[in-house]
């Protein structure tokens, strides 16, 4: 199936799901919809950051700390978090622990957003489609390289929040 045909929940300003529509639908539209988003962390504290293809529909060739991706029609966060947990990196039956979810908004999406981090130290199969390399950073020196290179704005803010009450 092409991507553009996926069929995406679509919600409402308060996260309840309101209908569905394909993924290029909900792009042209900038419609409201639910999306995922999990930091991968290796034993030593690393977390997996992705570079993405030049093919993808929003923010081609960025870097991104987050795995996941938009949730579909009649699927909750974590069986969404999950299935492109395993399609991105070939990851699967490890424990996604809940962090929080938020409303993230820019010029190419409004979507809600659920944030999940699981520790992996296993291999790595990326979806060549959708990932063109990746690896473990600490997460300091992730914001370093935000600095100069493009990383997505959303899953940036994921793992900004998530340091940040890391550090208390």
């Amino acid at each position: 199936m092409d991507p553009g045909d996926e069929i995406i929940a679509i919600v409402d300003e308060d996260n309840r799901v309101v209908g569905s529509a394909p993924r290029r639908e909900m792009r042209a539209r900038r419609l409201p919809h639910r999306s995922t988003y999990v930091l991968v962390f290796n034993s030593c504290g690393e977390v997996y950051v992705q570079k993405r293809t030049r093919t993808k529909d929003v923010f081609p060739g960025y870097y991104d700390p987050a795995a996941g991706g938009v949730v579909l029609a009649g699927e909750n966060y974590l069986d969404g978090a999950k299935r492109e947990l395993e399609e991105e990196m070939g990851i699967r039956d490890v424990p996604l622990e809940s962090l929080f979810e938020f409303y993230h908004a820019d010029d190419h999406s409004r979507v809600w957003g659920a944030a999940y981090r699981c520790v992996y130290d296993g291999p790595v199969t990326l979806q060549e489609e959708e990932v063109e390399s990746g690896e473990f950073m600490p997460v300091d020196a992730v914001f370093e390289v935000a600095a100069t290179q493009p990383f997505t704005p959303d899953g940036l803010y994921v793992l900004r929040r998530y340091a940040e009450s890391a550090r208390g």
